[in-house]
């Protein structure tokens, strides 16, 4: 008997979370929609498409990402490309976005650096949402530089310059009205990179160094001398790094505005502060 749409979602699914990923391994399988598995729950999938299905579970099941598996991820209503050269965006980085967008005015031709860019996400939503600002997204990584270019084009983005540079290092004397940074913030031995989906995330977007704070510490460092006057830096960082992270603006000269914001979960998410 052909397995149908329904019964090979329930067979990995179930409830709660693992229906969730069942759903987006399934629209993937038949690019369709969330409404059409529904509609047709009871249709028979053909040999391929079932094959495809149990090859992407038991990939999942042995803890590989939805996203990786699917090639996609949603991030401030906007979908990504995401491929293992990059870290898969997630729902708290989006409060990185919104605090640059407040400092962003809607038709300020504003400078904004995006450091660490990764899959562009950060940048190409800011870019979205402020079209005449110049975004600027750097990488370190030529496969994540390439990606991020992929995803401006596809956003339709051309606001957006995606260059590849190892934080500061090619942008010369170029000076930015905000500077966002999602660096790596993980100290080395840190047992969460042996949980989840971190294993298969790529560790140099996600090691600091042994302190975990050695990344945003370069960043604060170097950001003064690329800020216009009055111009934000903001970066996120792990939940316990607030304090160290307003101990190192204050280091690197930073006087006004030092602050930490919470994400969504009430946690210590990003700190900045104003030249």
């Amino acid at each position: 008997m052909a397995l149908t749409i329904g019964d090979a979602l329930r067979r990995m699914g179930g409830g709660g979370p693992a229906a969730i990923e069942a759903r987006a391994l399934m629209r993937h399988v038949l690019g369709c929609d969330d409404g059409y598995l529904i509609a047709h729950g009871n249709e028979a999938l053909t040999p391929a498409q079932a094959e495809a299905f149990e090859a992407l579970a038991a990939r999942r099941g042995g803890g590989e990402p939805v996203a990786y598996l699917t090639g996609f991820r949603e991030f401030f209503e906007l979908e990504f490309e995401v491929t293992p050269a990059v870290l898969i965006p997630r729902p708290e980085t989006e409060r990185l976005v919104e605090l640059v967008l407040e400092r962003v005015l809607p038709g300020a031709a504003a400078r904004v650096l995006d450091l660490g860019a990764g899959s562009g996400c950060v940048a190409i939503a800011v870019a979205r949402h402020r079209p005449r600002a110049q975004v600027l997204a750097a990488d370190a990584a030529l496969d994540a530089v390439e990606l991020a270019r992929k995803n401006a084009e596809r956003h339709g983005t051309p606001n957006v310059r995606v260059l590849r540079s190892d934080w500061f290092a090619a942008l010369a004397h170029e000076r930015f009205d905000v500077i966002a940074a999602n660096p790596p913030y993980v100290a080395a031995g840190d047992p969460h990179l042996d949980a989840g989906d971190l294993r298969f995330e790529p560790r140099r977007a996600l090691v600091a160094g042994p302190a975990g704070t050695e990344c945003i510490a370069a960043i604060t460092a170097a950001a003064p001398a690329h800020l216009n006057p009055g111009g934000w830096l903001l970066f996120e960082h792990g939940p316990e790094q607030g304090s160290a992270a307003r101990e190192l603006l204050h280091a690197a000269g930073f006087t006004r505005e030092i602050n930490t914001w919470r994400d969504l979960a009430g946690l210590e998410r990003v700190s900045g502060g104003q030249s």
